[in-house]
Parts: structure tokens; C-alpha cells; sequence
């Protein structure tokens, strides 16, 4: 599946959820933006979740939406440092931004990218006592490095995930945002055993792809 199909099929699941928890237009956002980038980050490893064949199109949405993040994540500082009031939405937003700019691209620049947002988060987790940062701090800094469709395409980081989603839940008060997360993710998974590479599941217990061709 393609990013973009992967990024629909999350962001659609975040607005049945909002429907379902929330109906407000603030935490409608919330949810939306949880379930898509949470069905974008299976893809945070190796190669370009996008395909290698693109069209110049193709090359400079992904360049966007790398510089875009970038421009997010300096006005977010900018404010941070400027002593203006900043939300956990906004600066979430930010981080959230920039990463799925960096998971359009491949090589280990991309990767060594990557993983400094990983280590930023997992420093400011530690400066605010929020364990559950600290560990998609350690899950962003790691996946990069990690075989395209391993261990973040398998049933164990569905535990994980859904245990960052219920921090995150607990951080912001918003009942129902780890369950989105864990459905978000979840959708990756589903899609790409749709496609003939298959998913990994069990891996590394069992390492056959499992597969259903509509």
C-alpha cells in the first residue's frame, strides 16, 4: 500500500472515533490526527513507504511535506522560546508534522533524522516525567534502522502502541484516544497484508508472510 492509501485509511478511522468519543471540532482534529499518523508509523523503518518508481509529482509532494513539517516545527520553537503559550496539540502537531515528512524519504540521512526527532522526544519525555514520550521517543530513534516490514509491521507493537496512545490519552484527558491509536496502526497492518509482499506477523517467531488477495 502507499502512504497516501495508508494515510486515507487512518484518517478516516480518527474521524469515526472523534464521532464516536468526541464530537467537538478541536478534538475531532485530535483524533484524526492520531489515527493517521499512528497508520503512518509501521513505515517509519527502512525504505520510503512510498514506491521507488515516482513521478516528479510524486517527489515534490514528499518534499513538501518534509519542509512543511520543518517550517511547523520552527515556528513551534519559535514560540517556545519566545515565552508564548504553546498547546500539547500544537506542539504535538509539529513533531507529528516533521516525521511524516522523513518517513516520504529513505537513505541514512533520512534514517540519522529520524532518529534525532526519537532522541528530542525522548529528552523532552525525560525534562516533563512523561514515560509514555520516553517511549515513542525510543520507538521513533529505533524503527528507522530496522528491516522495511520486521518488527514494526508485527503483532507485538500492537501492545506498545496502544500503551503510548493510553498515555497520551492520560496526558490530554481525551477518553478513547488509545484505542484510536491501536485501530490506526492496526489499519497499516491490515492493509499491507493485502498487498502480495504480505505481512511478517509473528515475526521473528515465524518469519512467513501472511497474505489475503481480495
Amino acid at each position: 500500500m502507499t502512504g497516501k492509501t495508508h494515510l486515507i485509511i487512518g484518517a478516516l478511522i480518527g474521524g469515526a472515533a472523534a464521532a464516536a468519543y468526541s464530537p467537538g471540532l478541536e478534538d475531532s482534529l485530535l483524533f484524526i490526527g492520531v489515527s493517521a499518523f499512528s497508520a503512518l508509523a509501521a513505515d517509519l523503518d527502512g525504505p520510503s513507504m512510498l514506491s521507488s518508481k515516482l513521478t516528479k509529482l510524486s517527489r515534490r509532494i514528499r518534499e513538501l511535506a518534509l519542509w512543511g513539517g520543518v517550517i511547523y516545527l520552527a515556528i513551534t520553537a519559535y514560540l517556545y522560546f519566545s515565552g508564548q503559550p504553546l498547546s500539547p496539540l500544537w506542539a504535538g502537531g509539529s513533531i507529528a508534522a516533521i516525521l511524516i515528512g522523513l518517513v516520504m524519504k529513505q537513505g541514512a540521512i533520512r534514517n540519522a533524522l529520524v532518529s534525532a526527532v526519537g532522541l528530542y522526544l525522548i529528552y523532552h519525555g525525560a525534562i516533563h516525567e512523561q514515560v509514555w514520550l520516553i517511549g515513542l521517543g525510543a520507538f521513533v530513534a529505533w524503527a528507522p534502522w530496522l528491516k522495511h516490514r520486521g518488527m514494526t509491521h508485527t503483532l507485538w507493537i500492537l501492545p506498545l502502541w496502544g500503551w503510548l496512545g493510553w498515555g497520551l490519552e492520560q496526558e490530554l484527558g481525551a477518553p478513547g484516544l488509545g484505542m484510536t491509536a491501536i485501530l490506526g496502526y492496526l489499519s497499516h497492518l491490515v492493509a499491507d497484508t493485502l498487498t502480495p509482499s504480505g505481512v511478517k506477523w509473528l515475526y521473528p517467531l515465524i518469519k512467513k508472510s501472511f497474505k489475503l488477495r481480495l
